[in-house]
């Protein structure tokens, strides 16, 4: 039976470390503070934005809610975070996707300076990544690599199999574990034999969105299993891309959906923010 990676127990202790570097600044008259800009009534957004203000306040990081209409222009926000930009304040600034279809997300990404980036989408900040050289790290890709890391399994030369490309997750995944030395395979839905795959995979992570895709069959034993995936189901319950309760068996870890990467996502933002704050005031 697998060892379950407790995403929560693992995100207090981020948030713990961070909240005394938090208050280590403000002993120096320094404060970090996160924008927050939601556009529209969207359900999922608003619970997610209130989760990351909690979370601020947890740790002692101002946060500044901005909540725009559903018909609010592409200007009308653009010059917003314009505005953000240039505020001294504001050491983060994030934008709750998705945003209104009439308005252009890349758009509103690449307005975002990039050392104010910090969910590390800007086209600069993820070149960064690519080569190595990077202050921020997109939020769920960096959260897994914490949940990886609190195995006490090595990336180096590992098999790591990434299900999803996506600019989010999947892409950036791919090049962390690259970084650690990992020998990384990326699948997605036109990949052949994708049960193969996966079954040589030391370290598995799902990130497509399709409830359960990943079986009991389709794992290696002993490998460690990362469940990005959030579904709802049919009855209103809560899964993720992995069928948990039969993969557990023969995984070595595996993380929990929800309470495995959510948690983690949220304090890394919190972590990039603080990270952030430190460069604007030349603190290492």
């Amino acid at each position: 039976m697998a060892d379950i990676i407790d995403g929560k127990k693992i995100s207090a202790r981020v948030k713990e470390k961070i909240k005394a570097e938090v208050s280590a600044l403000k002993d120096k008259n320094i404060e970090a503070g996160l924008a927050v800009v939601i556009v529209g009534d969207n359900p999922a957004s608003r619970v997610y934005v209130n989760a990351k203000k909690k979370a601020c306040a947890e740790v002692g990081i101002n946060s500044y809610e901005y909540a725009l209409p559903e018909d609010t222009t592409q200007q009308e926000l653009l010059d917003l975070v314009n505005i953000l930009n240039s505020d001294d304040k504001v050491d983060g600034i994030l934008v709750q996707m998705p945003l209104p279809k009439h308005i252009n997300e890349n758009d509103i990404i690449n307005s975002i300076i990039p050392n104010k980036d910090v969910d590390a989408f800007h086209p600069v900040n993820v070149g960064k990544i690519m080569i190595g050289d990077y202050s921020f790290l997109p939020c769920t890709p960096a959260g897994v690599m914490e949940l990886i890391k609190s195995t006490g399994i090595s990336i180096k030369g590992k098999d790591c199999v990434v299900i999803g490309r996506s600019n989010i997750v999947g892409k950036p995944m791919s090049m962390l574990l690259l970084h650690e030395s990992g020998t990384v395979t990326i699948c997605h839905s036109k990949t052949k034999d994708l049960k193969e795959k996966c079954k040589s995979a030391d370290i598995l992570v799902a990130a497509v969105g399709v409830a359960n895709l990943i079986t009991a069959d389709m794992v290696k034993e002993g490998a460690v299993v990362i469940d990005v995936g959030m579904n709802r189901l049919a009855d209103g319950k809560l899964c993720g891309d992995v069928d948990f309760e039969n993969v557990s068996k023969v995984a070595g870890y595996i993380t929990p959906v929800p309470g495995g990467v959510g948690p983690m996502t949220i304090a890394m933002l919190l972590e990039n923010t603080l990270t952030s704050a430190k460069i604007k005031n030349i603190i290492k």
